[in-house]
């Protein structure tokens, strides 16, 4: 999307799934051995927000991150079990790749619908002139 406004710059509702995605690689490649548990929670409520703020209380991407959280996601991703990760062998490694599985899958399907919004938008005006 071109910028009108060099002052403004377009931020996307998938730039803040982006953005949890970066957060929760940082989380992860902290350190291998052991997982912060207070910034992964906390980590967990501003994801949470941000997906609550993008789609609304009730939504079902709300509760497939609740799911991740638990580590019990892999069935609700729809992923082609050899595009998945292996497995980890401790829970708190298998729930972070669930929550960044399902976060991906969240972004490819919101950079779908602002692709088809922005075509939507900058279409060809198709109304018919005044008739005389």
């Amino acid at each position: 999307m071109p910028n009108t406004n060099a002052s403004f710059a377009a931020f996307t509702r998938s730039d803040a799934l982006k953005e949890q995605l970066k957060c929760l690689e940082q989380l992860s490649s902290q350190d291998h051995g052991n997982v912060d548990q207070k910034g992964v929670l906390a980590f967990d409520a501003k994801t949470q927000s941000v997906l609550a703020r993008l789609y609304g209380e009730g939504h079902q991407h709300l509760d497939l991150y609740k799911y991740a959280t638990l580590g019990e996601a892999e069935a609700l991703v729809n992923l082609p079990e050899s595009a998945q990760e292996p497995l980890a062998t401790d829970s708190a490694k298998t729930g972070l790749q669930q929550r960044r599985q399902a976060l991906l899958a969240m972004l490819t399907e919101m950079e779908t619908l602002e692709a088809q919004e922005s075509n939507v938008l900058t279409g060809e005006d198709r109304e018919d002139p005044p008739s005389i």
